[in-house]
């Protein structure tokens, strides 16, 4: 890799990864404008994973969050910034992770079939699906969205470290330690209704 393409790579990265730290910050303070610096990262990291990291599943997974930042920011404009928060019970977690299991692995079949110098496609897949769930789930605001990105966060911090991306592994650490507090913030409001 030239050096003009290696520090295109380190600048995509480093924006992505400020960016996508002040929207979890926003978000677990339940402020609406944190969906703009989501979307600003997701779009830095669309270019880094088809570019250098050829994980195109990773890809699919960031344009989705740059649909989902401007839903999210709509819906929790739209909610006059009330603090209305959501419990779901277990009975749809099973469903739901049962049905995202699922999709992971026919996704995994896609990808690998089309993109056959993917990297790490089955890990790819599992973190791509659940993550278009937990990015659903902080849309909708409920809480059991934080449990959702602590694993998830772990799991993407071995594929990253994997890749090569050691800025981007750093960075699923922190959102996973930043998952931790965005949970408990919220458990602590006072405003949590039962879906």
């Amino acid at each position: 890799m030239s050096v003009l393409a290696q520090n295109m790579e380190l600048i995509y990265e480093l924006i992505a990864v400020i960016s996508g730290l002040t929207y979890v910050i926003l978000i677990a303070r339940n402020k609406p404008i944190g969906w703009l610096f989501g979307i600003i990262s997701a779009l830095f990291s669309i270019f880094l994973f088809i570019g250098f990291a050829k994980l195109y599943s990773e890809a699919i997974l960031y344009t989705y969050y740059v649909i989902a930042g401007f839903y999210g920011w709509y819906h929790w404009k739209s909610l006059n910034n009330q603090k209305k928060l959501v419990h779901v019970g277990w009975t749809k977690h099973v469903l739901i992770i049962f049905a995202c299991s699922v999709m992971s692995y026919m996704l995994f079949l896609i990808m690998a079939h089309f993109f056959p110098d993917g990297k790490r496609p089955l890990i790819d897949a599992f973190t791509t699906v659940f993550s278009f769930l937990a990015t659903y789930m902080a849309t909708r605001k409920w809480i059991s969205n934080w449990i959702y990105w602590i694993v998830i966060d772990l799991v993407s911090v071995w594929l990253y470290w994997s890749r090569d991306l050691e800025i981007y592994a750093l960075l699923m650490l922190i959102y996973a330690l930043m998952a931790v507090y965005g949970y408990y913030s919220w458990r602590a409001q006072e405003k949590i209704y039962n879906e």
